[in-house]
């Protein structure tokens, strides 16, 4: 089908621009008469979702004999009925009322008897793939709900990214309803190639995993990609997965990567409410981390957030957070652990090194938030008092190597003369 839809580099996209591609991308979708399943974030992305929603339930339920949501959470944690009303826009009436028939489903990453398994990445795919990284068996489990439908479409914005370089597509699908095994393997894949090397880039081993394993998923499938900032959408493409995600991602490549003359010495990385633990907050690191120099601090203040991980939190308290190189001198250490919270550990840690038992950190981060600082320091991260931090004294000086980013977590700051940099 024809890619709909097209962006702004300047400005944002009107309401009525943004119908518009909506209702044309979506009378080019091959769904009459079928059994449809959207799949969309959770809080922790920039997005007009009830807006949205609305959009795809206007232009497609008529078309379809069945239309539901699934939140795409990877391993967040599930949202309560009440959480899901509000990011949907929706009241208990309108869901008795105008939406009625419509559902709206949680992933269920741990729960073996939500997922199924659709295939198996060889040990020869996996090294040829990962450059020779790692050569194992992979199993690849799913969301055994999409076998309930003939159509599965994402919907969903596109951001530069920690493990895949940018996300959104059939990041939906990997993370987003996998089983933890495929997304253990691959956010470790990440972590051995470095959170500076991936982030902003298309073309990387973990994009091209994730392709691999999406020759498994036996359901047709579309994507309805948008381009987000605070201001409003700027940019919405519709059509084929792999060509509308790769259109987001060119815009996202010039909407969501800010380029800086220098490193910084001081980053103050302020988070936004969307991020309730660190888990998610530690994305105000994976966005500055290439600005700072190495001998650097970091700094995120978000006195909101009370938890490292709802989800990981013990796991984390009892590994802490660790350069890459730390990890691979004590492997044999970490078996029984998670590859995924490693990675997680890693990339908010930042890139360091590890000789004799020896860590040295190339970033000092400080975590100036509601958790208290005996778990910061337990953690192995330092600790501020977010009440003792007044910002206006860390703006404008720049000159002076200090940076201060609000809503941090989504633009990526990268220096000026890696404006052609190196590919994944």
């Amino acid at each position: 089908m024809k890619l709909t839809g097209h962006g702004k580099a300047e400005g944002v996209l009107s309401p009525d621009e943004i119908r518009a591609i909506f209702k044309e991308g979506i009378e080019g979708l091959p769904i009459d008469g079928r059994k449809v399943l959207v799949l969309t974030p959770d809080a922790t992305r920039t997005i007009p979702l009830a807006q949205l929603f609305r959009l795809v339930v206007e232009f497609v339920r008529p078309r379809v004999a069945r239309l539901d949501f699934m939140v795409a959470l990877g391993t967040h944690p599930a949202l309560s009925r009440q959480r899901l009303n509000a990011f949907f826009g929706l009241t208990e009436e309108l869901r008795r009322g105008e939406f009625a028939g419509i559902e709206i489903f949680n992933h269920e990453w741990d729960n073996p008897a939500a997922l199924a398994r659709i295939g198996t990445l060889t040990s020869e795919v996996v090294e040829e793939i990962s450059e020779g990284r790692m050569s194992e068996e992979v199993p690849v489990d799913i969301n055994r709900r999409i076998f309930d439908y003939d159509e599965v479409l994402v919907l969903g914005p596109t951001f530069p990214h920690e493990v895949v370089g940018f996300s959104g597509g059939d990041k939906y699908f990997f993370p987003g309803i996998c089983g933890p095994e495929f997304l253990n393997f691959f956010h470790w894949l990440g972590a051995l190639i470095t959170n500076v090397r991936i982030i902003g880039f298309k073309d990387t081993p973990v994009r091209r995993m994730i392709d691999k394993a999406m020759e498994f998923v036996p359901v047709l499938r579309h994507c309805m990609s948008l381009v987000t900032t605070r201001e409003g959408v700027k940019g919405a493409f519709i059509g084929e997965s792999a060509e509308a995600w790769s259109a987001a991602a060119d815009l996202s490549s010039e909407i969501h990567i800010v380029y800086k003359p220098r490193k910084y010495k001081l980053v103050l990385s302020i988070a936004p409410d969307m991020y309730d633990d660190m888990w998610t907050a530690a994305k105000c690191m994976y966005k500055l981390e290439p600005v700072i120099e190495e001998g650097g601090t970091l700094i995120i203040l978000a006195p909101h957030v009370t938890e490292i991980s709802y989800t990981h939190g013990k796991v984390i308290d009892e590994i802490g957070y660790h350069c890459r190189d730390y990890f691979l001198e004590n492997i044999d250490r970490f078996g029984e652990v998670p590859r995924g919270v490693m990675a997680h550990s890693t990339h908010l840690r930042g890139g360091g090194i590890c000789k004799g038992g020896i860590e040295k950190c190339h970033v000092d981060v400080i975590l100036a938030t509601g958790i208290k600082e005996d778990r910061c320091r337990m953690v192995n991260l330092g600790f501020m008092d977010p009440a003792s931090i007044n910002v206006s004294e860390y703006e404008g000086r720049e000159d002076e190597g200090i940076l201060v980013v609000h809503h941090a977590g989504e633009i990526l700051h990268r220096l000026e003369s890696e404006r052609v940099g190196r590919r994944g």
